[in-house]
């Protein structure tokens, strides 16, 4: 007999406020999801992303006080990052994995930690297949990835018949362990995404073939699953709606595999968008809002199950719309709740404006775990870190002067004000923001204005005083008699010294993006590390496409109405503003140092405008007929309008040494520490640990 509401448990309250109620602008995220055996009280998945933490028993005490911190806040229900079903299915050697009994008991560990706080929790199953980056690796056959040096072999008819067995044998251990369901990883190019592909799949055995038979083992796994687990254990399966890649499947072979895999079991499908080796941007901050959640909306009409979409959904006004329009039934967020654990709580208490809004940078999350690091977050240090890094209320209460309102300087001064010190936070400008208000202004970066409305909001909440619009000298702050000064004074950039480098032509990049001065339509860039390549994004762009859903589609070649196999068309990128030029001294292809996951998006957008980007460059001079260079040893002019200055930065440390004089000790951080490349990521892990240390 089946009882209702069998898993259902009581919401956490909520930690910021005493008054807590629920929130009428969200009625459709709120609302509870009735699963049959089990309801969910509300809308939102916490999506599955690889920590790191997964792979190792000395780290699970480490992963359950993270999706504790998560379920506290009040997610409806939490997926973990991908654990293989057997060796062969490891992303990594060594990496997470659950097919022995003895593996059980650390995530209990978790299971009891969520169940703890109020939570649900299911375990992802994600076998590699050719993307396990290790010579053990298998897959339908043996076609190596493009994105992966080691060769596969290929599954035997018996070695098929034992990876179900594998797959199934991990989720009833999964609920050994206190799982309340599992999600089987039927996307992004993993194994059953390879069985299912005619592309990688050219079996002519029962797994291999025409459509029915590829798709039989994805198939397979859900109907023996849900018969050894029984009809009230959740079974979440990520469908590959989107795959984005050539010769994938065609729009009507996904709907059938939909079918087949609701008529096996499953409970929930979820959506997956692209393979690893799509050349497409599915999850990057350049990606517009909600980009994919149609590709939803056009599954629904054709199975009954709840659906639930995903990729850059990351605010509950976005995820309220989705939700009321009908696109999908759920939606799965998961750096979102990366960046700020008690986002649901907050869309709960009408505090949506107290939200830590992840910027889909990519550089703490995925950049870390593909370069085998602990995942973190840009704009939350303590992701991963809740048992090293937390902020109790201070001891011995200070006076506290923070000179610059940058990453560095706001991230210092809302913990140490939310600790109970009293902040004043000073600046030469007349925001707050520092650099970030130089990188919102980029195509595609438009996400860094949530930031400074939650640091706005937060200085506000923690009553930082905040003094903007005039520099502060030494000799004031003495007179003031703070207790301790944090100097956050960030950078200044580096200049040429060249042969007419004094020409009206020569701008800096804060010329252009601080003080907007005219620039002509063709460019020389010097310097492309991370702010030669944001420049040359600003001014390609006459408007951004990350706004506009419809042109980032057709600039990247993605058929809007998801016909198409593998939903690409040719890509139709709209004209550039300018002619561009991207220059570097060393040798070697302009932005290799990028973000590991994103670089290769902003270099191959950089190419669709038409971009120069050339390493190896000699500056000659400057005069009024343009650049001159050397270009492999040979003389070049290039006849351009204006030469924008990105060579680099050097700390400014100036206060330091006048505080010093004044026998004032300080604490320097962010930029005005290390310059060699602005690091946002750095400079508000770097406040953060010092105002939970002072």
């Amino acid at each position: 007999m089946v009882v209702k509401n069998l898993c259902i448990l009581p919401a956490p309250p909520c930690p910021l406020d005493p008054i807590y109620m629920s929130h009428s602008d969200y009625p459709h995220l709120l609302s509870t999801l009735d699963l049959g055996f089990c309801t969910l009280p509300n809308r939102v998945l916490m999506g599955s992303m690889h920590t790191g933490l997964e792979d190792s028993r000395k780290d699970f005490p480490k992963l359950a006080a993270y999706f504790r911190e998560r379920a506290e806040g009040g997610v409806g229900l939490i997926v973990t990052g991908g654990i293989a079903p057997n060796i062969r299915g490891w992303l990594k050697p060594l990496g997470g994995k659950l097919s022995w009994g003895i593996e059980v008991k650390p995530h209990k560990l978790v299971t009891a930690a969520v169940h703890g706080a109020g939570g649900r929790i299911a375990m992802q199953i994600l076998h590699a297949g050719r993307y396990g980056y290790h010579p053990l690796s298998v897959s339908s056959m043996d076609k190596k990835a493009p994105i992966n040096p080691f060769k596969p072999n290929a599954l035997s008819a018996r070695g098929v018949e034992s990876t179900i067995d594998d797959y199934v044998r991990c989720a009833k251990l999964a609920r050994e362990a206190g799982y309340d369901g599992v999600e089987v990883m039927g996307s992004e190019g993993y194994l059953i995404n390879q069985f299912v592909s005619p592309q990688v799949n050219a079996r002519d055995d029962a797994w291999g073939g025409d459509a029915a038979r590829r798709r039989r083992f994805a198939v397979e796994i859900v109907r023996r699953m849900r018969e050894a687990l029984g009809p009230d254990f959740i079974i979440i399966y990520r469908l590959s709606m989107l795959e984005l890649v050539p010769e994938g499947l065609a729009w009507d072979e996904i709907v059938e595999q939909a079918k087949a895999i609701e008529a096996a079991g499953a409970t929930i499908i979820n959506t997956g968008i692209g393979w690893h080796e799509a050349r497409v941007p599915t999850i990057a901050t350049s990606v517009p809002r909600a980009a994919f959640a149609s590709v939803t909306a056009k599954m629904k009409p054709h199975v009954k199950l709840p659906l639930v979409a995903t990729n850059r959904i990351n605010m509950p006004d976005v995820a309220e719309k989705i939700l009321a329009e009908g696109q999908a039934d759920m939606v799965s967020m998961a750096r979102p709740l990366l960046a700020d654990p008690h986002w649901l709580n907050k869309a709960k208490a009408g505090q949506a404006h107290l939200i830590n809004t992840c910027i889909a940078c990519n550089q703490a999350c995925l950049d870390h775990v593909f370069e085998n690091k602990k995942a973190s977050c840009l704009v939350n240090p303590r992701a991963c870190r809740e048992t090293e890094l937390n902020y109790p209320a201070a001891q011995a209460k200070k006076r506290i002067a923070v000179v610059g309102a940058g990453p560095a300087g706001l991230s210092f001064a809302t913990v140490a004000a939310g600790r109970g010190h009293q902040v004043t936070l000073f600046d030469a400008a007349d925001e707050i923001g520092g650099q970030f208000n130089y990188a919102k202004q980029i195509p595609g970066k438009e996400e860094f204005h949530e930031t400074i409305r939650y640091y706005t909001n937060l200085l506000a909440k923690h009553g930082v005083e905040t003094r903007l619009g005039k520099a502060v000298t030494a000799d004031h702050l003495k007179q003031l008699g703070f207790d301790e000064v944090v100097l956050a004074t960030g950078i200044t950039p580096r200049g040429l010294r060249l042969p007419g480098s004094d020409n009206p032509k020569v701008l800096s990049y804060l010329d252009v993006l601080r003080d907007k001065k005219p620039v002509g339509n063709s460019v020389a860039i010097i310097g492309a590390g991370g702010i030669g390549f944001d420049v040359a994004e600003y001014l390609l762009h006459n408007q951004s496409s990350t706004l506009d859903v419809k042109q980032w589609m057709q600039d990247w070649g993605v058929d809007p109405n998801f016909e198409r196999k593998g939903g690409l068309l040719p890509p139709k990128p709209h004209d550039p503003a300018r002619q561009i030029w991207l220059l570097q001294r060393s040798a070697g292809k302009p932005g290799a140092r990028l973000g590991k996951t994103t670089g290769w998006i902003h270099r191959a957008a950089l190419k669709m405008g038409g971009v120069q980007a050339w390493g190896g460059i000699e500056y000659v001079s400057i005069g009024d007929d343009g650049l001159h260079i050397r270009k492999d040893g040979e003389d070049m002019l290039l006849p351009v309008d204006n030469v924008i200055v990105c060579a680099g930065q050097e700390p400014n440390k100036t206060l330091h040494a006048a505080l010093a004089e004044l026998g004032i000790p300080s604490h320097i951080i962010g930029g005005a520490d290390i310059a060699a490349e602005l690091d946002a990521k750095r400079a508000i892990a770097q406040g953060a640990e010092l105002a939970a240390a002072i």
